[in-house]
C-alpha cells in the first residue's frame, strides 16, 4: 500500500467515524477526554490516585463508545483507563430532544 493509499484510507475511515459520531452522540450523557482517546459515556466515575508521589487519575467508564478508527468494536459496556494526564469530563447539552 503506496503512502498515498494510505493517506486516503485514513482521511475516509475519520469520516466514517465522524458520521457515526454524529448519529449516535445524543444518546449518551458525556463526552471524556483523555491523552489517548476520546470518549462517549452515560456514566464516568473519575477517581485521583497516588503512587510513589506521582498521582494520576482513574476513570471508569459505562455504557460507553469509543473514538478510534481502528477498533472494530467502538460500543463497551466498561471502560477503565488509568492516566497521568489531565482528563476532561464534559455534560453534554441536549436542547433539541423533546420527549413526545
Amino acid at each position: 500500500m503506496s503512502a498515498e493509499d494510505l493517506e486516503k484510507y485514513e482521511t475516509d475511515m475519520e469520516l466514517q467515524l465522524y458520521r457515526e459520531y454524529r448519529d449516535i452522540v445524543r444518546q449518551f450523557t458525556y463526552v471524556v477526554e483523555t491523552e489517548r482517546r476520546f470518549y462517549l459515556a452515560n456514566s464516568v466515575e473519575v477517581h485521583v490516585r497516588g503512587a510513589d508521589a506521582e498521582t494520576y487519575f482513574e476513570v471508569e467508564m459505562s455504557d460507553a463508545w469509543v473514538w478510534d478508527m481502528y477498533r472494530p468494536a467502538r460500543f463497551v459496556k466498561h471502560v477503565r483507563v488509568l492516566t497521568f494526564k489531565d482528563v476532561n469530563v464534559e455534560e453534554l447539552d441536549k436542547p433539541d430532544m423533546t420527549l413526545p
